[in-house]
């Protein structure tokens, strides 16, 4: 739906800390591990979205100085960023919102080519150096281009000329972020991302190019079994009146993927491999 070139992805993604079990297995986030797997890069730049910002931000200690790494690089490609992306819509509206915070600061960054002294941890510093050297242009351009906005309105396809959508998960709990990414984004397509979870993928958007309100998901059979618990049923047949006080008497028996009614709501189960 959204061809894209031999461009660079600004993802707003964060790696937390892997610990090691007493068994000796690593554990961590689902993302972490994601992140981390040798095969990540590999897999984003055959996709032509590699992301702009070194290892070393992705995996920072400290969340806030990774932010503002990840904005500064988006910056320094300005002209190569063909996607903004994150894991969830909040967390793009957050950078945008910290953008709004410390743009100038950024530009004094670029201009001198020398990193604020905010960011303290010595290998996030020494992989942001190799990228940043004095660009007085680039920073007159951002200044220019910020000041010249409506209360930041359109501010992504300002600063990101070549944005072709804006990607991450913008159902369920994250629509309430959609007015304001919206308003950042102005014409650039919001592009939900699958429907997935920790322990596995659940669905894939069929179609990408409505926008995350309409977005409809179709279950991969072929990732886990999935169980559908009936809300419905829940409510209105489990429901018992003790007075004033009402509580579910039990939970309903699960149905599978092939007695699941059109219109009715379900919770999902998944039992991974």
């Amino acid at each position: 739906e959204f061809p894209i070139e031999n461009g660079r992805a600004l993802q707003f993604i964060y790696s937390s800390k892997q610990i090691k079990t007493k068994g000796g297995l690593f554990a961590g986030t689902a993302t972490s591990n994601v992140f981390r797997n040798s095969q990540f890069r590999k897999a984003m730049k055959a996709m032509q979205s590699e992301c702009c910002s070194p290892d070393e931000v992705i995996f920072g200690p400290d969340f806030h100085q990774s932010l503002y790494c990840h904005l500064l690089c988006g910056l320094i490609f300005h002209e190569e960023i063909q996607l903004v992306s994150s894991t969830f819509a909040y967390s793009i509206v957050l950078a945008f919102r910290t953008f709004e915070q410390v743009w100038e600061e950024l530009c004094d960054d670029i201009r001198e080519g020398v990193l604020t002294s905010r960011i303290t941890f010595p290998s996030v510093r020494s992989a942001m150096a190799k990228l940043l050297k004095p660009n007085p242009e680039l920073a007159d351009l951002i200044e220019k281009k910020c000041s010249g906005l409506n209360n930041w309105y359109g501010l992504i396809p300002e600063l990101f000329p070549n944005v072709k959508y804006i990607y991450g998960i913008m159902t369920g709990c994250m629509e309430p972020y959609l007015k304001k990414l919206r308003h950042y984004a102005a014409d650039v397509p919001l592009i939900s991302a699958d429907y997935g979870s920790s322990e596995g993928w659940i669905g894939a958007n069929i179609n990408p190019s409505l926008p995350p309100e309409s977005a409809t998901y179709a279950v991969l059979p072929n990732i886990g079994y999935f169980e559908f618990i009936p809300l419905k049923e829940n409510v209105e047949e489990h429901m018992q009146d003790n007075g004033n006080v009402s509580f579910l008497s039990m939970e309903p028996k699960p149905v599978d993927l092939t007695e699941v009614r059109v219109g009715e709501e379900y919770e999902v189960i998944i039992t991974n491999f």
